[in-house]
């Protein structure tokens, strides 16, 4: 099991920008894959991107370019969100879990709320 820490939420006003940091309390798998995901109320949780060790990203279609995946060596993967929107607003929960399992299983953070002002 991977303990994970969310960090960097909050309030930013439309076209803004926020990082959100996601840490491990010991070290992400060398063979795990790490993504962040988001939820609304009342909605399944989308998946916003993914980042494997090899530093392979994906993103989700409404991203379009406006959102960045990385990482800090092995214990931290960051979000960067810029020209946020009030769509985004949403609890941003970071995953992860092995390479070989199905998306959505695996270790979740406790998820960290991020609102963006019309």
């Amino acid at each position: 099991q991977v303990q994970l820490v969310e960090s960097g939420g909050g309030l930013v006003q439309s076209g803004g920008s926020l990082r959100l940091s996601c840490t491990a309390a010991r070290i992400f798998p060398s063979s795990y894959i790490v993504a962040w995901y988001r939820q609304t109320p009342g909605n399944q949780r989308e998946l916003v991107a993914t980042i494997t060790s090899g530093l392979a990203t994906t993103y989700g279609d409404f991203v379009k370019g406006r959102f960045t995946i990385s990482r800090d060596g092995a214990k931290t993967v960051y979000l960067q969100m810029n020209s946020l929107r009030p769509e985004d607003t949403a609890v941003y929960y970071c995953n992860t879990r092995p390479l070989w399992t199905v998306p959505g299983g695996g270790d979740w953070g406790q998820g960290i709320q991020v609102t963006v002002s019309s």
